[in-house]
């Protein structure tokens, strides 16, 4: 079955509504002769006259009464499609956005971010949920408007991303640990026990690579997954965690930090999220209030 001619909805919808065709074509800025073979079209295509002479006039068949404001309401939705998006008004727009994040997200922008979204948009609610891993379907199928992390080599190719900020790792331990009293040199912090983080459960990370052409090995009492059990484990013990900076600012608050006496590259934090949002005006204001909070902060240690 071929596809009907979906131009012909508004060569419809003026007709039904000027019952003219002279009036019509004029409206349209068409000849009457090319109005009148458009009618016939329409008769052709609905099987019904939809419009017949009474008189000087036409009126309509009861088809085309029936069709009237069915096809009015078809080309006002089809027109309101096709029309560019409208200014965004925050005050009145209301929806949820889920925001996939690693553990330490909340706990450090969380406040400022949902301040910012609450003042600007008061009918807009933040659903935060755990990211525990990089993959990105949650992105393609839309269970997640925006995610925070490091782009990895299993991030979806379309997935657009752009940086945060840069963060570096830094050792954290408790007031009272005696590495708070010496100058931390390689051995001193490989000779303590420390703390492992890997979401893969992996028993060696960056770090342990740094040592090594030092001939140094550094002792792993247990593995954590998150941030914030890391640095819960370091507070109630002598243990040493090893945290990106920015990324557990507040997470750290009472504990002492220090730069690791190994080389270590940076890491760029990014904000990600699927092509499909890239023009939403509203996905494209929570970037912004994303971006703005993440670039407000700035803690770095000396």
């Amino acid at each position: 079955m071929p596809h009907p001619d979906l131009n012909l909805l508004v060569t419809l919808d003026v007709l039904l509504t000027e019952g003219s065709v002279a009036r019509a074509a004029k409206r349209l800025r068409l000849s009457p002769s090319a109005m009148s073979r458009a009618l016939a079209r329409l008769r052709e295509t609905i099987g019904d006259p939809l419009l017949v002479r009474a008189g000087r006039s036409l009126v309509p068949t009861p088809r085309a009464l029936e069709l009237r404001e069915r096809v009015g309401q078809l080309v006002e939705d089809a027109e309101a499609v096709l029309r560019p998006v409208e200014t965004l008004d925050l005050k009145r727009l209301v929806r949820t956005f889920t925001l996939r994040n690693q553990d330490g997200f909340v706990e450090n922008f969380g406040p400022d971010l949902i301040a910012r979204v609450g003042e600007q948009a008061p009918g807009v609610r933040l659903r935060f949920v755990l990211k525990p891993d990089k993959d990105s379907t949650p992105l393609r199928d839309g269970s997640a408007d925006l995610e925070t992390g490091v782009v990895g080599k299993v991030t979806g190719p379309e997935v657009r991303a752009q940086a945060l900020f840069r963060d570096r790792f830094v050792g954290v331990v408790r007031m009272g640990h005696p590495l708070r009293e010496l100058t931390i040199t390689p051995a001193r912090y490989a000779a303590g026990r420390h703390i492992l983080l890997s979401r893969r459960g992996l028993d060696r990370g960056p770090i342990d690579h740094a040592l090594e052409p030092l001939g140094l090995k550094r002792e792993i009492v247990t593995v954590v997954g998150g941030f914030s059990e890391a640095l819960a484990l370091a507070r109630a013990s002598d243990l040493i965690a090893s945290v990106p900076e920015r990324y557990t600012g507040n997470l750290r608050d009472g504990m002492y930090c220090f730069p690791l006496p190994v080389p270590l590259p940076e890491i760029t934090v990014s904000l990600l999220w699927h092509p499909r949002l890239d023009a939403d005006p509203a996905h494209r204001w929570l970037r912004g209030c994303v971006r703005d909070v993440c670039a407000g902060i700035t803690h770095w240690i000396s």
